[in-house]
């Protein structure tokens, strides 16, 4: 039975099914188990529990890249996703206050000359990124002197960066630091470049009304320890539970 008005239900869901889009180049949030293929992590957690409160079916839609998500809310093939907040993804969406923080990182070559992540912006410099990614739209507004070269999707980054030559790296620390302990011969260079904001969506045309239940979904995941548990559930190290809004 759902615990929000029914006019909200059907801003939602009208065809009485929730189809979250999910993004697998983040793996902080999801993932695929690599023998059943089933998808799971964080935002799956929540899009679950978010169409338990509804009271409707789920239909997880799944996409290999961030860009490919963000646009199938925007065409509204889905009724909720889960992005990094950027102001060029905001046309067409309605985000919430975002529920857990990741950081951006720096990977170079062992014998790269650059140790520290405010020497990357030169020119000569070639940073290898997540096509459409938050690092990508980040990046392509910060760096002034580099040159930004684009990998298929955030997962491919690092295979990209080796096999194009490129001179850094750039995306999820904890994915960065997973290829560097695969491949060996590469350091991230310490801290981080940035802090990405993950939150929910829905497409604008749902409402306010539809905007808003969302939102306070995401504060009451937050205040009742909902999405901390998913963090340790899942194994997650590196992403911090976002502040109250």
């Amino acid at each position: 039975m759902s615990l929000i008005d029914p006019a909200i239900v059907a801003a939602f869901a009208p065809r009485g099914v929730l189809r979250a889009s999910i993004n697998l180049g983040n793996p902080i949030l999801t993932n695929r188990h690599p023998d059943t293929g089933e998808v799971g992590g964080v935002s799956v957690d929540l899009a679950r529990a978010f169409a338990q409160k509804l009271g409707v079916g789920i239909e997880l839609v799944v996409f290999d890249a961030a860009g490919k998500s963000v646009a199938a809310v925007k065409a509204e093939e889905a009724d909720i996703g889960f992005f990094a907040i950027d102001p060029l993804r905001g046309e067409g969406i309605r985000f919430t206050a975002p529920y857990v923080l990741i950081e951006g990182a720096y990977l170079v070559r062992d014998a790269s000359p650059l140790q520290f992540n405010d020497e990357v912006d030169r020119a000569g410099t070639r940073v290898m990124v997540g096509k459409g990614s938050a690092y990508d739209l980040y990046l392509t507004r910060e760096l002034k002197a580099a040159t930004i070269e684009r990998a298929p999707t955030s997962p491919a980054v690092v295979d990209s960066f080796i096999a194009e030559g490129a001179d850094v790296a750039a995306g999820v620390k904890q994915q960065l630091q997973a290829d560097a302990a695969r491949i060996g011969g590469l350091r991230l260079l310490p801290g981080r470049f940035m802090v990405i904001q993950q939150a929910m969506g829905t497409p604008a045309s749902r409402g306010e009304a539809a905007a808003a239940a969302l939102a306070a979904f995401v504060e009451e995941a937050k205040a009742s320890g909902f999405v901390a548990e998913a963090l340790a559930r899942h194994g997650i190290e590196g992403a911090s539970v976002a502040p109250a809004a």
